[in-house]
């Protein structure tokens, strides 16, 4: 009885050991970059609590491999990089990262991927000080795979209180001095982010732009490997949900609307909407007046 105690409390002690040094690693990293935090969200209206806490989840509060090798505080991938570059195991084996002089240069870079960045244009909608919408935006852009992203980010911010540098030392910045540098402007409904298409738009120059491959943005919009946009067309940058989100339920068909159109406005998988009204993909066509199930 008394080993099994004593051995309880050992490691009990390891724990709390563990999870002191991993708070101390915290602080110290908020104490250091705090002020280079502040800095870019003067210059390009990030928050300064969205940029510390990207930091320290993505770089381990400074101590990955990539960080201290390479100084690349935010895990960026190489995408159009021209700098040196390092390459390390992420999702995928020997991906390649972005390699900067100094951690002050990775910051820079940081913003400049989000400010540049089409797909994150929408969250400079955002105030400054509107980290929780922040930190959702992140993850419906796809800034990282994990399901959990904006919820680690908003734990962070809370439990080390980051958000009191949003309110600090914030000069005479506009929003208009921020402004979204690429082609299209991406926009926001039913919590997924989508572009309309223009005239003279093609799938590899969007999949281009915004920096997801092809044949990704072909599946995300249940399209073929020959569908060329038209002029108004609805193109989502990311995978949509097996239904439509509340309180949509029902959709009453309009003339000329079809399936793939439906599927489109409310962000439903369009094999998905076939399935959720027993119907047939191959034989199926949607009449006005037919009430289609949406969830």
């Amino acid at each position: 009885m008394i080993k099994r105690l004593m051995v309880g409390m050992v490691a009990l002690m390891l724990a709390v050991a563990s999870l002191s040094a991993q708070n101390t690693d915290y602080v110290a990293y908020i104490d250091k970059y705090k002020d280079i935090a502040i800095e870019q969200m003067e210059k390009y209206h990030i928050p300064a609590s969205i940029t510390l806490a990207q930091a320290l989840l993505e770089s381990g509060a400074g101590k990955s491999e990539l960080a201290q090798r390479s100084n690349n505080h935010f895990g960026i991938k190489c995408h159009s990089w021209d700098g040196e570059r390092t390459y390390h195991d992420d999702d995928e084996a020997g991906e390649c990262f972005r390699v900067y002089k100094n951690v002050r240069d990775s910051y820079e870079d940081h913003s400049m991927f989000l400010a540049t960045g089409s797909r994150y244009a929408f969250l400079f909608k955002f105030d400054h000080t509107d980290y929780v919408n922040w930190a959702k935006g992140l993850k419906r852009a796809g800034y990282a795979t994990s399901p959990t992203y904006a919820e680690k980010l908003i734990g962070i911010i809370e439990s080390y209180g980051l958000d009191r540098y949003d309110r600090a030392g914030y000069g005479d910045v506009k929003e208009t001095e921020v402004r979204y540098l690429g082609s299209h402007e991406p926009m926001l409904a039913h919590d997924l982010v989508y572009i309309v298409t223009r005239q003279g738009d093609t799938m590899q120059g969007i999949a281009d732009e915004f920096g997801i491959p092809r044949r990704k943005l072909m599946r995300y919009n249940d399209q073929h490997k020959y569908y060329v946009p038209a002029k108004g067309d609805i193109l989502y940058l990311h995978r949509k949900y097996r239904r439509a989100r509340k309180p949509h339920m029902h959709h009453v068909v309009a003339e000329g609307e079809s399936m793939y159109l439906i599927a489109q406005k409310y962000g439903v998988r369009l094999s998905s909407l076939y399935r959720m009204n027993g119907t047939d993909p191959a034989t199926f066509a949607p009449m006005p007046g037919d009430i289609i199930r949406l969830r």
